[in-house]
């Protein structure tokens, strides 16, 4: 049988090196009060999406995630849009674009002269940006050396951890060894897990890494008297934190854990990663670690990931932008229920109908077909969830031009 992971197919070479799946245009609010415009502009626009930061006040978590969003390997071209009294700047945001290669435009909302002008402006604005990329990205070969994957677990029952998960984590196995990097996310969801987490550690310094973010989590879940539990979470069989983390681990496969990165970060080197989402401390108290399953979605998109792995047991209807989303489900009554929604049935490996190992091989397949350009079924749906929220991270700054002189 011939290995999948050799699968070839074209992407988009970007000036930093990596590759994208998609050569989309990405439109950015920078306030609340400019996302009916943004929104207005890439109205009919097959290739472009929108992401944006509702807050009016500047918050250093939410500029460095929205940067690595438009500065991602699936985005060709930006148009950042803003009212015209926030903090954040489309200007800064079109500047930084710019420096990494790629061709950006922004306006204010106030300086054009209203709603339509606005949408007559963004709209012409997108078409000459989609004619420079489609005339000017280089395509080039890619594989799964070339890939970083992200997974992100979401309404979990008893078999997400007993086939959804483990069937990604076999996955996130064979795209490690093929050269390419993983990401898990919910820090959170691994309580209880202390000393298996630290076992797969590559070196004294990843180890120490993982140790850290596992403590702060553990501190977090203590402070705010709650862990990442639901009552879905308990309808679909789940009973204890300890036992959704083991689940939730799962999709981290076998290989060494490389280390820990941060929201708006990319993994230094390929390899597994585990992203740390939660909040440092701060005077301001502010921040949330997963409030939902987009949030999560965002941050391995944030951190490179051209796709995401969404894996559910009860079902989910979203999407996310920038990066297509494919949905994993261990159980087979979520697929047959929700398969306009769904798109990996790995609930047969519990009926015996294949294996982890084939299964994973059958997913395998299914990213290459979506990295080739199928659309996912959210895609196909047109959902494109986001959220972008206050939060605070003691992470470098990717870029202090984006914040306001003021």
């Amino acid at each position: 049988m011939t290995d999948v992971t050799a699968r070839r197919w074209s992407g988009w070479q970007r000036p930093d090196g990596r590759k994208g799946v998609r050569n989309i245009v990405l439109v950015i609010y920078t306030v609340q009060c400019a996302a009916h415009v943004a929104h207005a502009i890439a109205a009919g626009e097959d290739d472009v999406q929108v992401i944006g930061f509702p807050g009016c006040y500047d918050n250093q978590y939410a500029i460095r995630l929205v940067l690595s969003l438009a500065r991602h390997p699936n985005v060709g071209a930006v148009l950042s849009v803003g009212l015209g009294c926030e903090y954040t700047q489309p200007a800064r945001i079109a500047e930084a674009v710019e420096r990494s290669g790629r061709p950006a435009d922004a306006f204010f909302i106030q300086d054009v002269g209203g709603t339509r002008s606005s949408v007559e402006r963004g709209k012409d604005s997108v078409r000459a940006l989609r004619d420079r990329i489609r005339r000017e990205t280089p395509r080039v070969e890619m594989g799964f050396g070339d890939l970083t994957l992200g997974a992100e677990c979401g309404g979990s029952d008893g078999t997400s951890g007993l086939v959804g998960n483990p069937v990604v984590g076999r996955l996130f196995d064979k795209v490690v060894d093929a050269g390419g990097s993983a990401i898990a996310e919910e820090i959170v969801e691994m309580i209880g897990l202390r000393d298996i987490i630290l076992a797969r550690a590559v070196d004294d310094r990843a180890r120490g890494e993982l140790e850290a973010a596992y403590a702060k989590a553990e501190a977090y879940c203590r402070d705010v008297r709650q862990y990442s539990v639901s009552p879905g979470n308990f309808a679909g069989g789940l009973t204890t934190i300890e036992e959704k983390s083991m689940g939730a681990f799962a999709k981290s496969g076998s290989r060494p854990i490389q280390g820990v990165i941060k929201v708006g970060e990319a993994p230094p080197w390929p390899g597994m990663w585990i992203m740390d989402s939660v909040p440092d401390p701060h005077f301001m108290q502010f921040g949330y670690t997963n409030p939902n399953d987009t949030e999560g979605i965002m941050d391995l998109i944030s951190g490179g990931s051209q796709i995401v792995l969404f894996i559910t047991g009860r079902g989910s209807v979203i999407g996310s932008p920038v990066a297509p989303l494919i949905k994993v489900t261990g159980n087979s009554r979520t697929y047959a229920r929700m398969e306009e929604d769904m798109d990996f049935d790995a609930g047969r490996v519990l009926a015996g109908q294949l294996s982890l190992d084939a299964a994973a091989d059958e997913l395998a397949a299914m990213v290459a077909d979506v990295a080739s350009g199928t659309p996912s079924k959210p895609e196909a749906l047109g959902h494109r969830e986001y959220f972008v929220m206050y939060k605070h991270q003691d992470t470098p700054e990717l870029d202090r031009g984006c914040r306001s002189a003021a």
